[in-house]
């Protein structure tokens, strides 16, 4: 029933009736009905609803209804929904849903979407989330974003991760962070 409402009436939907929709009626959406919800639709997903979502659903989310999302819609994500994040969505979270992923959601990213991630968001990722990067992954950050990582993030790095940064990251640590390196690093 509800795949057979047109874009327009979905977005005429009050916050109580999208959550009243059970979880497969949430994921046999169309990407176009997805993109039809408005910034009051989404925040009002439950977890259970967002963590239904298909990949395509996931994608085809705008930026601005993206960053409506709760930090728990955000903690929510599988590991292929977040993989299904677009570099313009990823760049376009919060700090708060940034730092809301989890270590296994941020060691699902893709190095395209490690590269999108700004400066502001790498400097709000726990030690946790730090700790969860690839090899991969942290190669793939930008020295500017690296350079916004604080000291306790820096200490974090495990010795695989440290001996795996780029000569380009190793120069531009800044001298607040070289000393934040233990010795196993």
């Amino acid at each position: 029933q509800v795949v057979a409402l047109e874009t327009a009436d979905l977005a005429q939907m009050s916050t109580t009736q999208i959550v009243a929709l059970t979880t497969t009626q949430a994921t046999n959406l169309t990407t176009d009905q997805v993109v039809a919800l408005t910034t009051t639709q989404v925040p009002a997903l439950t977890t259970s609803q967002v963590a239904n979502l298909t990949t395509s659903q996931v994608a085809s989310l705008e930026t601005r209804d993206l960053a409506r999302m709760t930090t728990a819609q955000i903690a929510a994500l599988t590991p292929a929904q977040i993989q299904a994040l677009t570099t313009t969505q990823v760049t376009n979270l919060t700090t708060s849903q940034t730092a809301a992923l989890t270590p296994t959601q941020i060691g699902n990213l893709t190095t395209d979407q490690v590269v999108a991630l700004n400066s502001a968001q790498v400097s709000k990722l726990t030690t946790s989330q730090v700790q969860a990067l690839t090899s991969s992954q942290l190669q793939a950050l930008e020295v500017g974003d690296l350079a916004q990582m604080s000291t306790a993030q820096i200490a974090a790095l495990t010795t695989t991760q440290a001996t795996n940064l780029t000569t380009d990251q190793v120069v531009a640590l800044t001298t607040t962070q070289v000393p934040a390196l233990t010795t196993s690093q």
